[in-house]
């Protein structure tokens, strides 16, 4: 039986995502970011996170070949941070709010989360890299409510 792509998409649609935004430098120093909502917890012990990334998104190469990576758990009031990082622009970092995390790639301000991670496997599933990565450090809001996207488009609780 063929699933049809527009119908698959429509019914994963169904299901609500938070809306994280993974970073990382290369070992030359560039800065890539990516609006992910393909991410989920794997481990707890060790503590280890998953996100997949269509593996021709030309960013994929960079996430393949980095060290670590960092994802922020957007907030609600981040709806620009996350079309900022789903977009094609080039130097998005230079119209993001971030600082360096402890491992040297970029977290971005006022997320609900920030988890700093180790990468370490990159798997292929069909037309997607599953990268998986051991959370190193973290840093949690007090308070907020989360971006969501359902059915094609954001939502708040």
């Amino acid at each position: 039986m063929s699933i049809d792509q527009r119908e698959f998409r429509n019914a994963l649609g169904a299901f609500a995502t938070g809306i994280t935004v993974v970073t990382t430098k290369t070992q030359t120093g560039e800065l890539y970011g990516v609006t992910i909502n393909s991410f989920a917890s794997v481990s707890l012990e060790p503590p280890m996170v998953l996100f997949s990334l269509k593996t021709l998104n030309p960013l994929c190469s960079f996430f393949e070949t980095a060290e670590t990576f960092n994802v922020g758990i957007l907030s609600s009031e981040q709806e620009n941070t996350s079309n900022l990082f789903a977009g094609p622009t080039e130097d998005k970092f230079a119209q993001a709010d971030w600082k360096e995390g402890n491992n040297g790639t970029p977290v971005l301000n006022g997320t609900l989360a920030n988890l700093e991670c180790k990468r370490m496997a990159a798997y292929l599933g069909g037309d997607h890299t599953i990268f998986v990565g051991e959370v190193t450090s973290l840093d949690l809001a007090p308070s907020g409510d989360p971006l969501l996207y359902y059915k094609g488009s954001y939502k708040t609780l």
